[in-house]
């Protein structure tokens, strides 16, 4: 019986819910007045005339309108907060006092004297009888069994226009209790906003014990990025899932609604100061050019395509080797532009497939982006790594150099330097044919320019870390890291393709521009704030109750404990773009590449993996 009343109590419509409260302060009030009365002069008595009957009734009808103007109306009695009885008692004060003046007037007009502890015990019962019913309410709907009233309790951090419209799009979907905004600036706090009562950022541990919020929703549309990382940080330390808003700039329309919530990206974190992409570099790059994109389908590919489409090409060429990669990148592509996108199933290793592309086509820039990646995938598999790494390279610049293409962009990696596996030996090598082919065009004045541009991870690549983090908390943990102390460069993906594109707009041949990277990142602190950003703890000795385990499996074949971006630091120059550096390029000779690529082309001939490894890494010391 009681779980069926707290139901229908909890189901009501809102209007119903304060309709039912005003009736009953009315009562209790009226009811607290004629006690005082009866204590007063011990005796019980009943209004027998209509003065009597007004002096009782006139109590509720002046205290009602004040405690609608104080907002005892708007709290969800479910979720009242302890400190709502200061605003009870505040209400019933100022409503004695205005009764007070009421009867004062009235004993002007000769309507009798009122005993001066009347007053006294009205506020006393009054707050008592309003107080006390609102907190047995609350014991008795929270009481367990009990329905949640409408969802899961949030809180909104921003109390500003972005966040008002917000709390009505989440109460119009039902399906969310709003505990609060949460807010930076002083003078908003403890005021209402949209009904719904504002706190410090220093109430938040408060709100989370005494209303149970999991999930803080951010919404300042205009926040900038180091402080955003540090509202995060310090909401994420709760154990809290948090999402946001766009950016306005993101946003279509005047509205925010409920499906443009989303979750925080990790790259959101990274605390690198954005600079916004040079126009003139990017147009000059691809307006109007007839395009290819090795590895379209790749995540480094994929993103230089959909950025090079917004910028007008004349046509971009996608060439990729993986079908459903290819099948996906060109769909995707035609449904948000008319540019010719033309699809071209192929591997690099092909020289004729690369050559009657371009052909074909007509391609006048190449952005070089195919390669094998996954650092322990190619140490297993090191002649294939070598295969399609260095011939494939090899491949794709002579065929741009032989059919006169004006830009080649080859996309390298810090695993570059001073590389301890496969895969960074060989972008290694390709750096090395990139400049060899850079040369070569000087040498003939062909016009054509060849450069490479080297950079770290990038947040969400197809084998990083990002997904596999998401994964394993997807799964409970735990989350597994190499070593505690490794440390990687990361910047998101769009970030990587924008500078990509402005890089070989700088290029004046044979270049390798390095990528501004910022400060190295440790794995672990990734790995917890991927952890945090989930909504969840991360169960080590401090915290023993914590949510997900990080266990330490040691370092992979192959694997850094910390990558570098540059040879030599002294040789370091910077360009006219602020985070694109230029570094000083191999004096590697021409015939010294030429006789180590054939005895490389001979070992994998033979199939011989160990002389393959010996060229491979001997070469390029």
């Amino acid at each position: 019986m009681y779980k069926e009343l707290r139901s229908v109590l909890a189901n009501l419509p809102g209007a119903w819910k304060r309709a039912v409260l005003i009736a009953f302060d009315f009562a209790a009030l009226s009811f607290a007045l004629w006690s005082s009365y009866a204590l007063r002069y011990g005796i019980v008595f009943f209004p027998i005339n209509l003065d009597q009957a007004l002096i009782i009734l006139s109590a509720p009808i002046v205290a009602i309108p004040i405690f609608i103007r104080m907002g005892l109306y708007r709290s969800v009695i479910r979720y009242l907060p302890e400190r709502a009885m200061w605003t009870i008692l505040q209400a019933m004060t100022v409503a004695t006092l205005c009764w007070v003046v009421l009867v004062f007037l009235s004993e002007m007009a000769g309507r009798g004297i009122v005993p001066r502890s009347v007053p006294i015990l009205y506020w006393t019962l009054g707050s008592i009888l309003i107080g006390g019913s609102r907190f047995a309410a609350k014991k008795f709907l929270l009481s367990r069994g009990s329905a949640h009233p409408s969802g899961h309790p949030v809180a909104i951090y921003g109390a500003g226009e972005a966040g008002a419209q917000l709390a009505v799009a989440l109460r119009n979907q039902g399906r969310t209790f709003i505990v609060g905004f949460i807010d930076d600036n002083q003078a908003l706090r403890g005021r209402d906003v949209a009904g719904i009562r504002v706190f410090s950022p220093q109430d938040l541990s408060y709100l989370v014990t005494e209303y149970g919020v999991k999930e803080v929703i951010l919404s300042i549309p205009s926040i900038n990025a180091s402080r955003q990382k540090e509202i995060v940080t310090r909401i994420s330390g709760q154990g809290l899932k948090i999402r946001t808003l766009p950016n306005l700039a993101d946003l279509v329309s005047g509205k925010y609604l409920v499906s443009q919530i989303r979750e925080i990206d990790i790259d959101e974190l990274l605390g690198r100061s954005s600079v916004p992409a040079d126009a003139d570099l990017v147009r000059r790059m691809i307006a109007g050019k007839t395009i290819m994109v090795t590895g379209a389908g790749g995540s480094i590919g994929s993103e230089l395509c959909r950025l090079i489409v917004k910028w007008a090409p004349q046509r971009l060429v996608l060439f990729e080797a993986n079908e459903f990669a290819l099948y996906q990148i060109e769909r995707e592509l035609s449904a948000i532009t008319d540019q010719a996108v033309v699809p071209v199933l192929g591997s690099i290793v092909n020289r004729a497939r690369v050559d009657e592309a371009i052909k074909q086509f007509g391609v006048q820039v190449v952005f070089h982006a195919a390669a094998h990646k996954h650092v322990p995938l190619v140490e297993a598999n090191a002649l294939e790594g070598i295969y399609n790494n260095v011939v494939g390279s090899l491949n794709v610049a002579n065929a741009a150099f032989d059919n006169g293409v004006e830009s080649f962009v080859l996309i390298s990696s810090d695993k570059a330097v001073h590389p301890t596996n496969v895969m960074g030996a060989t972008k290694r090598w390709a750096e090395l044919i990139v400049a060899q082919k850079a040369r070569e065009a000087a040498r003939k004045e062909t016009n054509q320019r060849f450069c490479s541009v080297r950079f770290g991870n990038v947040l969400g690549s197809n084998g990083s870390v990002v997904p596999l983090f998401k994964e394993q908390i997807a799964k409970g943990g735990p989350v597994t890291l190499t070593d505690p102390t490794m440390t990687r460069y990361f910047m998101s993906i769009h970030e990587a393709a924008e500078l990509i594109v402005q890089a070989g707009a700088l290029s004046q041949g044979g270049d390798v521009f390095v990528l501004e990277m910022g400060t190295p990142i440790l794995i672990r602190d990734l790995a917890e704030n991927m952890i945090r950003l989930a909504g969840l703890t991360v169960r080590d000795e401090s915290q023993p109750n914590g949510d997900i385990d990080i266990v330490t499996v040691g370092k992979r074949p192959g694997e850094k404990l910390y990558e570098e971006l540059f040879y030599d630091e002294t040789n370091v120059r910077a360009t006219s773009h602020p985070k694109i550096l230029r570094a000083a390029n191999s004096d590697t000779s021409k015939e010294e590449i030429e006789t180590a690529l054939s005895a490389l082309m001979r070992t994998l001939d033979e199939q011989n993996e160990r002389e393959a490894r010996r060229i491979l890494f001997e070469t390029i010391q």
